[in-house]
């Protein structure tokens, strides 16, 4: 399958599914190469899950297709340009490439937050518009103190 083939799959999942009332109408694939490893799209409203963005449900598919946390060799296909929380997982994931469709300005127009979270991240923390406050930042560093010295961590 051509990166055609698979973006028009992202966009039928993305109209099919907001036509059934699953989600709003955001599709995602994740591909290798021409082998389609999974498919997202949007459930946040059929599964009370402001998570389950249509790039998040993919990822989620994709490595428990493939048994790992690191999805390098793969690409995604979404509908729209994915919001910071997709995109942050993203790069978790380690995709190799993102093509998307619409843009945050496009989902702007039509009420989605994407742009307006854009916006919120590059503010210090104290500026954003919900408040944000640093507390007991000593005592949760023991944690990464202790992580630091683990021999046998997984490094993600």
């Amino acid at each position: 399958m051509s990166a055609e083939s698979h973006m028009r799959r992202a966009i039928a999942l993305s109209l099919d599914m907001m036509r059934s009332g699953k989600g709003g109408p955001f599709g995602a694939v994740i591909a290798q190469g021409n082998t389609v490893i999974a498919e997202g799209f949007n459930q946040v409203t059929s599964e009370n899950d402001p998570t389950a963005h249509a790039e998040m449900v993919a990822i989620r598919r994709a490595c428990r297709a493939l048994g790992r946390f690191d999805l390098a060799g793969c690409e995604i296909y979404t509908s729209c340009e994915p919001c910071p929380m997709c995109l942050g997982a993203i790069y978790w994931a380690r995709l190799d490439r993102i093509y998307y469709a619409n843009d945050r300005h496009d989902a702007a127009t039509i009420g989605f937050r994407d742009d307006f979270l854009y916006r919120e991240i590059p503010l210090p923390p104290d500026q954003r518009a919900i408040p944000t406050l640093r507390l007991l930042p000593d005592e949760g560093f023991a944690a990464f103190a202790e992580w630091q010295q683990k021999p046998d961590k997984v490094r993600y």
